[in-house]
């Protein structure tokens, strides 16, 4: 059974992430900071060899995925861009806090809570399916073995929490900028039980090994 490997890679800093700012459609670019810790990483780690890059139309996924893979082109897959945070969207966690309606989101409890005017974790989770249903489609007409996603860390732990196997606790599938999770899909596995393995962490270090 053939298995189609996938490095999910979170997008670099902009200026809202080191502010706070929740942003989901706002389309932000790299900070300079952002840009060069990336350009950084590519000297340190050591990033696959990859044969497609598919990212979330935002600018900040399409210029990390110039910076980390310049030589591939960039395939835009508009259902992996950030979650839609409705009235949140644009302010900063510290001065939501006092809000009822905002504690109740964080506090979730049920797949369909959302941020008020915003997307729900399980609409997320249904977008995300069709994102990687497009995907493997695409690498098996393709004859595609390993390929890259680049989108947001939302997506990427809406992804894991939703489809991967073994399950993980919340805690431990956030990642860095520029850093992510391997994943394995097969199509009988992903067609009987929408489900992935979840292979490691990306990118490795040099020794060729994943980072610790």
């Amino acid at each position: 059974m053939k298995g189609y490997h996938l490095s999910l890679i979170r997008h670099g800093r902009t200026k809202a992430n080191e502010e706070g700012i929740y942003i989901g459609s706002t389309d932000l670019s790299l900070t300079d900071e952002g840009a060069a810790e990336l350009a950084a990483k590519t000297d340190q780690y050591e990033y696959p060899r990859v044969q497609r890059i598919y990212s979330s139309p935002l600018a900040r996924c399409t210029e990390t995925a110039e910076i980390l893979f310049p030589e591939q082109d960039v395939y835009v897959i508009h259902e992996l861009r950030e979650l839609n945070f409705g009235i949140f969207e644009g302010k900063r966690a510290v001065d939501l806090v006092g809000r009822e309606d905002y504690r109740a989101w964080l506090k979730g409890g049920a797949p369909d809570v959302r941020p008020p005017e915003g997307e729900s974790a399980e609409e997320l989770c249904i977008r995300s399916y069709k994102a990687l249903t497009r995907i493997l489609m695409d690498m098996m007409e393709n004859d595609m073995a390993h390929c890259a996603v680049i989108t947001h860390a939302g997506v990427i732990s809406n992804m894991l929490a939703c489809f991967g196997l073994p399950k993980y606790p919340a805690s431990e599938l956030r990642c860095e900028p520029g850093e992510g999770f391997e994943i394995m899909l097969t199509a009988q596995m992903w067609q009987r039980s929408q489900a992935f393995e979840i292979l490691g962490i990306v990118p490795y270090s040099r020794s060729g090994e994943p980072q610790d």
